[in-house]
């Protein structure tokens, strides 16, 4: 394949497609209707690769399984990951990933590491904790926020996974500045004092501080954790060198960030799709009331094997993660010019593989607008299921948020019952999907049998 020059791609054209009004192209158009039927009709009309132009910039559209894994996986060299400064500022230019090349190997294998199954096995009992206390509140009589309490568990078991057991205080001031954080992530970039955007760009240097004053109390008391923050600060590269306080921030920050909201959306939709499906709840239930069972006749607690054993569950894991596709798509850039399917994609365009549109391609997942985990009784074909991504910038935090909602799960359908408030349909974007309001639920506790 040739990448070089211009000169070189001569019988390549541009892929069909719109590029919309001037500067705004169809940026209104993505964002005043539902995306997915946006990136639908466009797939409709023009087929698997299509060029638009959103968000001020030129794009390429990839919606099959073989694009997807050109531009994430075997040719990921020629695609450098991309994300707006102004997100960049949030999350700090050195997370991992905002890079390509030797850091982002450096990195990315002490992240994997820290979240590796072995690392993460030995966190069952603290994160079923930690679903105990964030459940423990809901069940009041009040209408909660599904998501909104979803988010509140998945950022603690963040912390669990960076710091282990953190200080209160820090804890607290932690949360605080990074819900700031999030809030301005995805307003108008704008330095006007009182904006969401500009608060959140003062929250995020109050996080280097609080962040610096963990790293250096930890660097004082030398313990040789096996947690995320210990892997950073143990990490030495083949010159000798060691991190910089602001390289181990942003890449806290970062994984923060990749690990709240979306699986807190996930979990958010498995609440959602379990209520209005009985008898896959009564299904789910049973398999997990079997586990419990087992464990308070020989006084155990959850552990490890157990989560490793929960075939029914699982599988609607899998399915919600299909259903909801959480990740719609990803960004990357073209470095080069770059020849696919006689298709030209030139430097500097953004390059995006949609992974809703392969979860959902009929072609792949039969009825794929049906909720069915049995689907998952067979592999899917290969790219054709990539909720984590895929290739060098997969995410390395996958097993951990599997590992999270699998708990989360046991500890609803074992200890409560509940209802959906409001209307029973409606995603909404912010911008990753999640029914209509947060799903607003009521919880009461199951009678212990």
């Amino acid at each position: 394949m040739k990448t070089n020059s211009r000169e070189s791609h001569e019988g390549a054209k541009l892929p069909p497609g719109s590029m919309g009004w001037p500067y705004i192209g169809d940026t209104l158009q993505l964002y005043s209707q539902d995306p997915n039927s946006f990136f639908a009709s466009k797939q409709k009309r023009y087929g698997e690769i299509f060029k638009t132009h959103i968000l001020g910039c030129p794009c390429v559209m990839l919606a099959s399984p073989e694009a997807a894994k050109f531009v994430l996986v075997t040719q990921a060299h020629l695609f450098k990951p991309t994300y707006p400064k102004s997100k960049e500022r949030l999350i700090g230019p050195s997370a991992l990933f905002f890079h390509q090349g030797d850091y982002h190997l450096r990195l990315r294998k002490l992240v994997q590491v820290s979240l590796s199954l072995d690392a993460i096995r030995n966190l069952v009992s603290d994160i079923e904790a930690i679903a105990a206390s964030t459940t423990d509140s809901w069940v009041t009589g009040q209408v909660i926020n599904t998501f909104r309490e979803m988010k509140k568990y998945s950022f603690e078991v963040g912390i669990l996974a960076v710091f282990g057991h953190l200080e209160a205080r820090y804890r607290e001031e932690l949360k605080k500045n990074y819900g700031i954080v999030d809030k301005g992530y995805n307003s108008f970039p704008t330095n006007i004092p009182g904006t969401p955007y500009k608060k959140a760009l003062l929250a995020r240097k109050r996080l280097s501080k609080i962040l610096s004053d963990i790293i250096c109390e930890r660097k004082e008391k030398r313990l040789l954790e096996k947690d995320l923050l210990g892997c950073l600060l143990n990490s030495k590269d083949e010159k000798g060198q060691v991190l910089s306080d602001e390289q181990m921030a942003d890449n806290i920050i970062g994984v923060f960030f990749a690990a709240q909201d979306t699986t807190a959306s996930v979990m958010t939709w498995i609440v959602k799709y379990l209520h209005d499906d009985p008898k896959l709840l009564e299904a789910v239930k049973a398999e997990q009331r079997e586990i419990r069972k087992f464990n308070k006749e020989n006084n155990l607690p959850l552990r490890w094997a157990h989560t490793r054993n929960m075939p029914i569950t699982y599988k609607v894991v899998l399915e919600s993660l299909r259903m909801a596709s959480i990740i719609s798509f990803t960004f990357r850039e073209a470095v080069a010019d770059v020849e696919y399917k006689g298709y030209l994609i030139p430097k500097g365009w953004k390059v995006m593989p949609l992974f809703r549109n392969i979860h959902h391609n009929p072609e792949f997942f039969s009825h794929p607008q049906k909720f069915d985990p049995s689907r998952f009784e067979v592999a899917p074909k290969p790219n054709t299921f990539m909720p984590f991504g895929s290739g060098v910038h997969a995410c390395p935090g996958n097993e951990l948020a599997k590992l999270e909602i699998l708990i989360m799960v046991h500890h609803l359908v074992t200890k409560f019952r509940w209802e959906v408030v409001g209307s029973e349909s409606g995603i909404q974007y912010g911008p990753f999907p999640v029914p209509q309001e947060g799903l607003p639920a009521r919880f009461w506790r199951e009678s212990t049998n």
